[in-house]
């Protein structure tokens, strides 16, 4: 016997009434870039997998950005191998769930929840993964006073995001997977393979409906992390998502979220800092790679990943002293506290790579005196 929990209500506490959305610090994507869904939708006559909101081709031109032909500026999404991202797309188009896999910082949230929005025009179904996540987070729950009053009955079950994706047909997002118990991942195998999640208490399941699909996010450079089973694994394609391979498209990276981020927080514009950007830039990459840019100079490596992500809360952080403490402008000294926040997590080995790379690298580069001294100050 299947049950459907398509109207089923949705958890008053997720949306306030009383605040418009344009309020709201990070919306949504699909609400943040609704005016080039709603471009793209008009004029993408391509055709569409069940209950898909676009089709593959304009999924993969809203990530990737372009110009449609009357004129409407898609912006990028993410900057990187576009066969990747048609690897992606087409994935979620098939039977197969989709692990996007890449170190810290490489976007994978980011992707999963544009792919989401530009599927299934929601990106809120969504699976937080933590050391705590229950296998009711992924499956289903109880409304306990309801189940001590009438016992298991539809009523007083709870869907997870996942049930609900799987009974409405949209794209359900698990973000980092591999911290989520060993056993608490594997209730997905059922559900991936069989497309089906059974309700024992009730003698019930869901399946799902055409259209749903999962994407999910992972990591093992971090602490605490549950390897996958050989049995989930098989369940996905994995797409593995890269650093970026140059400076100028870190930078370009960077510089786009900075921006995106600063006019949410009214800071100033970026290209007032575009300079002190690649330097942030040109610091984490020199120290994630262990090698100076020109490949003359080996350096040390700290403990941290170093990563894009990093690299753009850096610059947030700077923008904002320049606009509150500053002239508004993004100079040296507005970076500096932010770097050595990101590279020394280790206070005693990282320090020491820190004061290294400074001394040898930073000291000598022709420009970049007055981004020693500030370096240098906070050091101390």
């Amino acid at each position: 016997m299947s049950v459907s929990v398509e109207t089923m209500p949705d958890d008053p506490s997720t949306t306030d009434p009383n605040q418009p959305r344009t309020e709201a610090l990070r919306p949504h994507a699909e609400h943040a870039f609704a005016g080039e869904l709603t471009a793209l939708a008009a004029y993408d006559d391509r055709p569409r997998p069940a209950r898909w909101k676009l089709s593959p081709w304009a999924v993969s031109r809203y990530l990737l950005g372009g110009t449609l032909p009357d004129g409407t500026v898609i912006t990028p999404k993410y900057v990187g191998p576009r066969r990747l991202v048609e690897v992606a797309v087409t994935t979620l188009a098939t039977d197969r769930a989709l692990l996007l896999l890449g170190v810290p910082g490489t976007a994978k949230t980011w992707v999963s929840e544009h792919l989401a929005a530009a599927v299934s025009g929601d990106s809120t179904l969504l699976v937080q993964g933590t050391a705590g996540t229950p296998e009711e987070a992924v499956r289903y729950g109880w409304n306990y006073a309801r189940l001590l009053a009438d016992g298991p009955s539809r009523d007083a079950l709870v869907p997870s995001p996942v049930m609900r994706a799987m009974a409405t047909g949209t794209t359900v997002r698990v973000e980092e997977l591999t911290r989520i118990p060993a056993d608490v991942q594997d209730t997905l195998i059922t559900i991936l393979s069989e497309k089906t999640l059974p309700i024992p208490e009730l003698g019930q399941e869901v399946q799902a409906v055409r259209g749903f699909n999962l994407i999910a996010t992972a990591n093992d450079r971090d602490r605490g992390v549950n390897e996958l089973s050989s049995a989930l694994r098989r369940r996905f394609n994995t797409v593995v998502l890269p650093l970026p391979e140059s400076v100028e498209a870190e930078v370009d990276i960077v510089s786009r979220r900075v921006g995106q981020i600063g006019r949410s927080l009214d800071l100033p514009a970026v290209p007032d800092g575009i300079d002190e950007i690649r330097r942030v830039v040109t610091v984490f990459r020199e120290l994630r790679d262990g090698v100076t840019s020109d490949g003359r100079t080996k350096v040390k490596s700290p403990s941290g990943t170093l990563s894009t992500a990093e690299a753009i809360s850096v610059v947030t952080g700077g923008l904002a002293l320049a606009a509150h403490f500053g002239d508004g402008v993004l100079r040296a000294d507005d970076i500096a506290a932010g770097i050595l926040g990101a590279v020394v997590r280790d206070p005693a080995a990282d320090r020491v790579v820190w004061r290294e790379y400074l001394e040898t690298v930073v000291r000598e580069r022709d420009g970049w005196t007055d981004f020693y001294r500030a370096c240098r100050e906070v050091s101390v």
